[in-house]
């Protein structure tokens, strides 16, 4: 093959790697694994620019442990129940089940033309009835361990989709998926009980510190949320149940001038109860109730709200305590009733200047005295405390602690603490999504689904109209029988929440075959945990937090042993690409842009020619015409070409802009490295190993860069995936050989020995980037296939040694010199040569040295005055 020809060479080298199973692995024990996944895609039905940089960065992960002599597991799959299947059904008439797996079929073949090197055969789908049969029958051990449970609530509600939303779905006060507004809607759902392992959560992001991102550990220990604080009971008057409110200002207490509660409290109807004005009352929760939750608790938002007619009294100061409806009081923080103290909380001041309640200062800053009449706003800083009887002059923080003490003695409350996360909300009144394996009985209530009787099964002929649930109208699959009486029972007609499944597939790869449970735990304590988890940080409190959770389940289940799902993790950054818009056309292609920016689009049989309009660089979007088709990519350049660039363009973590020049470049240097090969191939196959000691020369040159090449290669992979310095080392490295060729006499064996060795391990080295190129040219210099079972190349220190090296000479900080030293030169020689320099002496005249600050090999400052 004279030409550089990427498709008939991958083409080639994928059919080889397919029939010899060449990733396809086993569990070896006494063998050291290395389990690498990125995390799955849902089948949309193409992959984009993104999916192939997250891919080709863990494909970089295992073929590099792989040749570090690992056991490397490297699985794919699918994560393919979800709405757009659904809407693909109501759109065009497609059953969900034949589109999702159609679109597997081809995204399956696009990821095997980019050369991953996936074991295939423990692929898998999460809408395959033996992935969720499992699932089911773990939901009904968490119902019996009361891990899963049903209750009213009020929901996240998504009008377009027609489902609930969990919390952590819900964006901006908009739908993680389509991005329409979020409204709440009280409903019958079922929960995962997340807040069990609230603190184990919490605890566990201790272990993850600098094995994952700090973000990502912020982000979830942000939306955990725990705060310490104090549970305290306010006596309500008429002698009824106290009202318990949690605090995380204790010492604030005497400053209580009155109670909000939530507009859902569940016990706001005995609240009311008596007050003349109870219909107004009733009509401003309904109104404050139809508001999302984002909405009441922005800062901008008016503090509302309604006294209820009731009164509690604070057990610190015996005083009548107004109790009030607020709009900015949620029900799912704390108990949903809140002491307000106006003085020293802003919402609370807010809503007492609204409606003339008292504030009263119990704390006072430094040096400061607080005047309620001309506060503007509230003190929510430290300070002393006033007012507050025997606690008075205390600092606050100190006072906290005591008045926590006193209350226990006194039995009004104790210390407690509260988070901000709440239960998962499972239930999605959608088709495409695992069947909840439970039936409704006027007998026996809530009874599951036998074991026996698992899977149950999604119909097949459930209507697709876009309105409500499609499987409330399958009477077959809705009426069934109880399984403890016998009797007629309901089917629940809710399916899991999609992240459900993506909580636990990467068990289930280590033993997909497996038929006797969810995964053989054999395989699993083999594998487990993921040694490296890759992908977007968008999925920081979703997907990672799930599964986390989902783990400690599955240990308290007696599944798993290990606590945490992922030892490391790294989020990729995202493919943006600049924009074009024209003042006319909007959004352009490419294509639709001329050399000098103007609009080729044509107008009524005639080009537009305005200029057009050249944005930032944005994530890759259809809508904003700025996708770069990776199909495309691998037809012009080759995979190889697409998987260098995306690898070399930008550090794994950061955003990579696109550049067309820049892939070219990659290119051109895969070419590059083609020709040399090919050039050369006749000599290169006889080169012999030599002795690099007894080199001299332009081949001495060589070797010595060699050996800093593959240090420096293999620690920027090693130590912090810094792929694109790796890449330029190499690049770089291939340009001396260049330099060199015209330098040396390639009849001498010394010469073909030394460029073997060289391009040997070039190849070695670019393996994991750009497989099938590699394969080629291993086996164009005479070496039996396969590449991807050679070891990865050694170096040597004393072979990589600099014959000398540059010491910079400073004085008193600022460079004034330099001169060439041996490596390992002692630190006293350094010190004599710097101060025998001219310019030194200079510099030092009419001074006094004081001080010799060494740092060998790199560095003399010598300090005077």
């Amino acid at each position: 093959m004279e030409k550089y020809d990427p498709e008939a060479i991958e083409l080639k080298w994928q059919k080889y790697w397919e029939e010899g199973n060449l990733y396809q692995v086993r569990e070896e024990p006494g063998k050291a694994k290395y389990y690498c996944l990125e995390m799955f895609p849902y089948p949309s039905g193409r992959i984009h620019m993104g999916h192939v940089r997250n891919y080709s960065i863990g494909d970089v992960v295992a073929r590099f442990m792989s040749m570090r002599g690992y056991n490397v597991l490297h699985p794919m799959g699918w994560d393919a129940f979800g709405l757009p299947a659904e809407n693909a059904a109501i759109q065009h008439g497609v059953h969900p089940a034949k589109w999702t797996y159609e679109n597997i079929d081809y995204m399956r073949k696009q990821l095997k033309r980019l050369g991953f090197s996936y074991d295939w055969s423990r692929e898998l789908a999460t809408c395959d009835e033996e992935y969720y049969r499992w699932e089911q029958k773990i939901f009904i051990q968490m119902l019996e361990k009361g891990l899963a449970y049903r209750k009213k609530s009020h929901v996240n509600w998504c009008e377009h989709c027609h489902t609930v939303l969990a919390n952590e779905q819900v964006e901006g006060g908009c739908c993680w998926r389509c991005g329409n507004e979020v409204v709440e809607k009280e409903l019958e759902q079922w929960f995962f009980k997340t807040t069990h392992y609230a603190e184990e959560l919490l605890e566990g992001l201790e272990k993850l510190k600098g094995c994952w991102p700090e973000s990502v550990l912020t982000m979830q220990r942000n939306w955990i949320g725990r705060s310490e604080g104090a549970l305290i009971r306010f006596p309500l008057e008429g002698g009824k149940e106290p009202i318990e409110v949690f605090t995380t200002r204790p010492d604030t207490v005497y400053g209580v001038t009155f109670m909000s509660v939530a507009p859902e409290y569940p016990r706001l109807e005995e609240l009311v109860e008596g007050n003349p004005n109870k219909d107004q009352v009733l009509a401003f929760v309904e109104r404050v109730k139809k508001q999302s939750q984002r909405e009441r608790t922005m800062e901008e938002t008016e503090k509302e709200g309604i006294f209820t007619g009731s009164y509690c009294v604070n057990p610190f100061t015996g005083e009548r305590v107004p109790v009030y409806v607020a709009n900015f009081v949620l029900v799912e923080y704390g108990t949903g009733a809140i002491m307000a103290v106006p003085a020293h909380d802003q919402r609370d001041f807010e809503f007492a200047e609204k409606y003339g309640l008292p504030i009263r200062v119990v704390i006072q800053p430094p040096g400061e005295e607080l005047d309620p009449e001309r506060m503007e706003g509230a003190y929510e800083e430290d300070g002393v405390l006033v007012n507050s009887e025997r606690f008075t002059e205390m600092d606050n923080r100190e006072a906290m602690k005591a008045i926590v003490r006193y209350m226990e003695e006194q039995g009004w409350g104790k210390g407690a603490v509260a988070y901000r996360l709440r239960d998962w909300g499972i239930s999605r009144q959608r088709y495409w999504g695992a069947p909840i394996p439970v039936v409704y009985c006027d007998e026996c209530g809530v009874v599951p689904v036998p074991e026996e009787d698992l899977p149950v099964r999604l119909p097949k002929n459930a209507p697709f109209t876009g309105t409500g649930n499609p499987l409330e109208q399958v009477e077959e699959f809705v009426k069934t029988t109880c399984p403890k009486c016998g009797g007629p029972a309901r089917r629940e007609t809710d399916t899991m929440d999609t992240f459900v499944e993506s909580s636990w597939y990467y068990f289930r790869y280590c033993s997909p075959g497996y038929d006797q449970g969810p995964f053989s735990e054999e395989a699993v304590d083999y594998w487990c945990p993921v040694d490296q988890y890759i992908g977007g940080i968008e999925h920081a409190v979703l997907h990672l937090l799930y599964s986390r959770f989902y783990t400690r389940v599955l240990r308290d289940l007696g599944y798993v042993k290990v606590d945490e799902p992922f030892s490391h993790l790294l989020t990729q950054g995202m493919v943006v690409k600049e924009t074009h818009r024209c003042p006319k056309h909007g959004w352009l292609y490419p294509h639709e842009v001329s050399s000098d920016l103007t609009c080729l689009k044509e107008d009524g049989g005639r080009v537009c020619g305005l200029k057009v309009e050249v944005g930032r660089s944005e994530k890759m979007s259809k809508s904003r015409c700025n996708v770069v088709d990776p199909d495309e990519m691998i037809k012009r350049y080759g995979a190889d070409t697409a998987r260098l660039f995306l690898l070399f363009a930008a550090p794994p973590e950061k955003d990579l802009d696109w550049s067309d020049q820049g892939i070219e470049g990659c290119y051109r240097f895969l070419t590059r490295l083609w020709r040399f090969v090919h050039t050369h191939a006749g000599e290169l196959r006889e080169g012999d190993r030599v002795d690099a000691s007894a080199l001299s020369g332009p081949l001495k040159a060589v070797v010595r860069k060699l050996h800093q090449t593959v240090k420096k290669v293999t620690q920027d992979i090693e130590k912090d995936f810094h792929f694109n310095t790796a890449i330029a080392a190499v690049m770089e490295f291939l340009n001396l050989l260049y330099d060199t060729e015209k330098k040396v006499d390639w009849g001498d064996e010394q010469v073909r020995g030394v460029m073997r060795d060289a391009m040997e391990k070039i190849l070695l080295m670019l393996v994991p980037f750009t497989p099938h190129i590699c394969e080629e040219l291993w086996e164009m210099l005479g070496n039996e296939p396969s590449i991807c079972l050679q070891e990865w190349p050694g170096y040597s220190e004393k072979l990589a040694q600099e014959e000398e090296i540059t010491i910079v000479v400073q004085v008193n900080g600022k460079v004034r010199a330099r001169f060439m030293a041996t490596p390992g030169t002692p630190r006293e020689r350094l010190e004599e040569k710097a101060l025998a320099l001219d310019n030194v002496k200079r510099h030092l005249e009419g001074k006094t040295v004081r001080k010799v600050v060494v740092v060998p090999d790199r560095l003399v400052n010598i300090v005077a005055h």
